[in-house]
């Protein structure tokens, strides 16, 4: 599999690695970006980045490639996208898929033009053993009809000041951070509702990251902690007193069009931190941890603990082992059609609430999202579908 890499930071970077391990026959035959922050870390694991393009359009000229993989800043995914589906290109690209709901539906509109698998997401906490261990619970009826779900993204200190630094600190550039980071998070408990949200609520700010927070003295703006991660394209070296506007804490409430609720909460400064859930159902309790590595379900009844698991994932994953997988099922998927447990429309919806979500937090009111699936069904071509 030839694979050509239009923005080659952190993240694409690491994941040429994990292909080029588990997808037989994976290379990386070009690239295109102007300083990729990725090539250290490929080279120091001896995976090649082929040849150096200075566009995506000479790259695709001058290459015969089987995937297009995508991890530009957020803003120009959607050029990228359209570049890639108007050759007929099979696309694989990072969340978020877009950035603004103006571009959500325009590549909506674009994608009812083409095969509904032809671009391929990196929600990659789909392929995650404890999400996976969870839908089986659902599936085998341990849980009944959800009711409600308490979930939270919380990232230690060194991970939010990498936000404060990097590129996605700007929300022209990133969408914001909830879209950025917490896509993933709403991707998988709307995956768990089975339905659309319906109306959204959210309340947050900047309350660590600010210039009064910066212990005086100590220069925090320069401890090791705070540069742990380091920044790429566009980077700062300011913590507390950047230029950014993206937001440090924030808590939602969403009520689905069953009428089962969910809250959410993420914060950028949590030293101890977990990415737990907890579903509620009629019929029993799913509870989980990506960081802390547990899944345990209990009966609604008698109390019954039906599982308690714990999960070890392998030096190469980031993502609580869900990685490897996702290689391996996209490099199956690209050999021989099987399917994937994510869609780009699913993406996109997921997007799409983590947009009205901060919609709520900015006009501090309640966000009927129903205007925006119409629009969203619409730009499919398909038939509008009832929310509540």
């Amino acid at each position: 599999m030839r694979a050509g890499i239009i923005g080659l930071g952190f993240r694409l970077g690491y994941l040429a690695r994990v292909f080029s391990e588990r997808v037989p026959g994976f290379t990386v035959a070009a690239h295109v970006d102007p300083a990729p922050a990725g090539l250290p870390y490929m080279q120091s694991h001896g995976v090649g980045a082929g040849r150096a393009y200075a566009t995506l359009d000479e790259m695709l000229a001058g290459e015969d490639l089987d995937l297009l993989m995508v991890g530009s800043p957020n803003h120009l995914h959607l050029d990228h996208l359209r570049t890639g589906l108007a050759r007929g290109m099979k696309i694989f690209t990072e969340k978020p898929v877009v950035s603004t709901i103006e571009e959500t539906m325009a590549l909506a509109r674009l994608l009812a033009a083409h095969p509904a698998d032809q671009v391929m997401v990196g929600l990659v906490l789909r392929y995650a053993p404890l999400y996976r261990d969870l839908r089986r619970a659902q599936a085998d009826g341990h849980l009944g009809e959800v009711v409600s779900i308490e979930a939270s993204e919380h990232i230690p200190p060194y991970h939010g000041a990498f936000f404060m630094r990097d590129w996605r600190r700007h929300e022209h550039w990133s969408g914001s951070f909830l879209l950025e980071k917490c896509c993933h998070d709403l991707d998988l408990y709307n995956g768990v509702m089975g339905c659309r949200p319906a109306r959204v609520a959210s309340f947050g700010g900047r309350r660590t990251f600010i210039p009064k927070n910066d212990p005086q003295g100590l220069g925090a703006n320069d401890l090791e902690v705070y540069h742990r991660k380091p920044s790429g394209w566009m980077g700062s070296d300011r913590v507390f007193d950047g230029d950014g506007d993206i937001i440090d804490f924030q808590t939602a409430i969403v009520e689905y069009a069953s009428g089962a609720a969910m809250t959410f909460h993420t914060n950028l400064n949590v030293p101890d931190d977990f990415r737990r859930f907890c579903v509620i159902g009629v019929d029993g309790m799913a509870e989980g941890d990506f960081v802390r590595n547990f899944f345990r379900l209990h009966r609604a009844r008698t109390g019954e603990k039906l599982t308690d698991k714990r999960y070890e994932a392998s030096d190469l994953s980031v993502h609580y082992g869900a990685d490897e997988q996702m290689a391996e099922d996209i490099g199956a998927h690209m050999a021989t059609g099987a399917a994937l447990p994510v869609s780009v429309i699913d993406a996109l919806e997921a997007g799409l609430l983590a947009m009205a979500i901060d919609e709520a937090r900015r006009t501090r009111r309640v966000v009927d999202m129903a205007p925006i699936w119409a629009e969203f069904d619409a730009a499919l071509g398909r038939p509008a579908r009832e929310v509540a």
